[in-house]
């Protein structure tokens, strides 16, 4: 792997320019902050209950595994990052914040935060978040982004394991209700990040990574828009089915769901200029509000005590 960013002449120390926002930027806060939300749903939905100081520990170990876990992926992506107009002011590439500085960071925060999490809360919690952190930074970031198009297929997995860890907190095992709600963040995470691939496929391309616009081709890419979409909604309508989601979540969860299978569709439908940049964006900017806007009504229905329950029809 290069050392590209290390670089000094020779007698001299390379020495960071970063400040405290640069490390917290290494961290991708914007993630983190979609894993607390996640992670904290999976402990409001799971059966049964924990002292908040515990709660609130165990939340913290999680966020700062997702931060440390982003941090090496900064860490080892630093040279593709540099090719791309969307990440090349990160600070590894922009070099306010030195490589061997990056994965020093990751490490030590890897490390703590499973610790912790093991010792606040339960082995299978801390178990998960460090096969999460390894899944991330090793299976996704060191292999499967550079050689395979499905690398954000099976690497969306990374991103859904926080709100098993969190029922896994909860009750020191996994149930049906964090299965749910990993397989919802799993089938979104395709037209999410296939979207913004659409509009970025030539920094991707400069870059060498096999993103799906760049292999299977844009139309292609569209249908897969489309079926992950179809997919993903009637998902995302199982947990009011199951009884942890109320009326409120199955109104959000079927209303959302059917603005993200309309925009897809306007997606496919739209393939060229600048009509087909716009719907990509929609799409993209949506389903970040449509994950989001689940999450939140699930965590407030079952951890504020705003649910109107439903018949349950299965689980």
């Amino acid at each position: 792997m290069s050392a590209a960013f290390d670089t000094h002449t020779e007698g001299t120390v390379a020495v960071s320019t970063g400040e405290a926002r640069d490390f917290f930027a290494l961290l991708k806060p914007r993630v983190m902050s979609l894993v607390i939300l996640t992670a904290l749903t999976g402990m409001a939905t799971a059966p049964g209950s924990v002292h908040p100081v515990l709660a609130a520990a165990a939340l913290l170990a999680i966020a700062v595994g997702a931060g440390a876990s982003g941090c090496l992926n900064m860490w080892y992506d630093a040279d593709i990052d540099a090719l791309m107009s969307r990440t090349a002011k990160r600070p590894i590439p922009s070099g306010r914040i030195l490589r061997s500085e990056a994965l020093a960071f990751g490490l030590t925060l890897s490390v703590g935060a499973v610790l912790v999490l093991g010792l606040v809360a339960n082995m299978l919690a801390a178990g998960l978040l460090a096969f999460t952190i390894f899944f991330y930074a090793v299976v996704y970031s060191m292999w499967l982004k550079r050689s395979t198009p499905q690398n954000i297929v099976i690497g969306g997995a990374a991103g859904a394991f926080p709100p098993m860890i969190g029922e896994a907190v909860v009750t020191g095992h996994l149930g049906w209700h964090s299965l749910v709600l990993f397989a919802i963040i799993f089938l979104w995470t395709p037209p999410h990040f296939w979207a913004l691939a659409l509009v970025k496929s030539g920094d991707y391309a400069r870059a060498g990574i096999p993103m799906m616009p760049n292999v299977a081709g844009p139309a292609a890419t569209r249908r897969q828009i489309v079926l992950y979409s179809l997919l993903m909604a009637p998902v995302a309508v199982l947990p009011a089915l199951m009884g942890f989601g109320g009326l409120i979540y199955l109104v959000a969860s079927v209303t959302t769901g059917l603005a993200m299978i309309v925009l897809a569709f306007r997606v496919w439908r739209r393939t060229e200029g600048e009509p087909a940049v716009k719907a990509a964006y929609s799409l993209f900017g949506f389903s970040i509000f449509y994950l989001f806007l689940l999450f939140a009504v699930l965590l407030a229905e079952n951890g504020l005590g705003l649910m109107v329950s439903l018949p349950k029809v299965f689980g």
